[in-house]
């Protein structure tokens, strides 16, 4: 390979980390004819504008999964009403439920039967909203501070109040998966209540549409192994779920 200047190598390395979700220095090194150090350091340079996230011995994807909640409610699209239909089917009667926040946890409450009896805790003014007409659910609404972001609530009260519960059942709206950096978010006071949703409840299911996989964002809320199943629009049988099934994530397609 003809020797490529520093800007060109750094847009093949970004090509190559869209497509390979994970790449090595090392392997990097030799794909481009050039010492590890040189990698490293285009590598650091990436992380320093912001285009991956720098791991030992190479780099990760980021991931654009925070973006406003009005600008991701305004991108609908069939997988993600697919993965909120499967998730409704999951919320058991006579169960205390946490739905989380985000466009995909909404699109949930449009799924619910109106058989359902159960009760669900939220963090989300727009699901508790959209919970309110359905005539057997029993909305409880989580307090704290706003976030105008997610248009969910944060904080050290919100977090209290978690600590209170132990609901049977969790589905998380994770802005990014990664089989290594696991589940990660993009906004710190996001990361502590959804940490303290997965640690209050008997099982967190992931809700995540397949353009979430693959992805880190910037704060790590927790490792795959504590997520019991995730509901995705591929099959069960896609390669690109082969590294969460290998941690124990049981796989619901929707």
């Amino acid at each position: 390979m003809p020797e490529l200047l520093a800007a060109e190598r750094r847009d093949l390395i970004l090509e190559a980390l869209r497509r390979e979700r994970k790449l090595q220095a090392a392997t990097l090194a030799t794909r481009f004819g050039c010492s590890q150090d040189t990698i490293r350091r285009d590598l650091d340079q990436l992380a320093a504008e912001g285009l991956v996230k720098r791991v030992h011995g190479g780099a990760l994807p980021l991931g654009g999964g925070d973006a406003p909640f009005a600008e991701r409610r305004a991108r609908q699209s069939p997988a993600k009403d697919a993965v909120a239909r499967a998730a409704a089917a999951l919320i058991p009667d006579d169960a205390v439920v946490l739905l989380d926040g985000g466009t995909t946890c909404l699109n949930v409450t449009r799924h619910l039967p109106a058989a359902l009896r159960t009760t669900i805790f939220t963090t989300s003014p727009p699901v508790a909203e959209a919970l309110a007409s359905h005539p057997g659910v029993r909305v409880e609404m989580l307090g704290g501070q706003l976030n105008p972001r997610t248009l969910t609530t944060v904080g050290a009260t919100t977090v209290a109040a978690l600590g209170a519960l132990r609901p049977d059942l969790c589905l998380l709206g994770p802005c990014g998966l990664h089989p290594e950096a696991g589940v990660t978010v993009g906004d710190p006071d996001e990361r502590a209540v959804k940490a303290a949703m997965i640690a209050a409840a008997a099982e967190t299911v992931a809700l995540a549409t397949s353009d979430k996989l693959g992805i880190v964002l910037p704060y790590v809320v927790a490792e795959l192994t504590q997520l019991g199943r995730l509901v995705v629009e591929l099959d069960a049988a896609d390669p690109a779920l082969g590294p969460y099934t290998d941690h124990g994530v049981v796989v619901v397609a929707a």
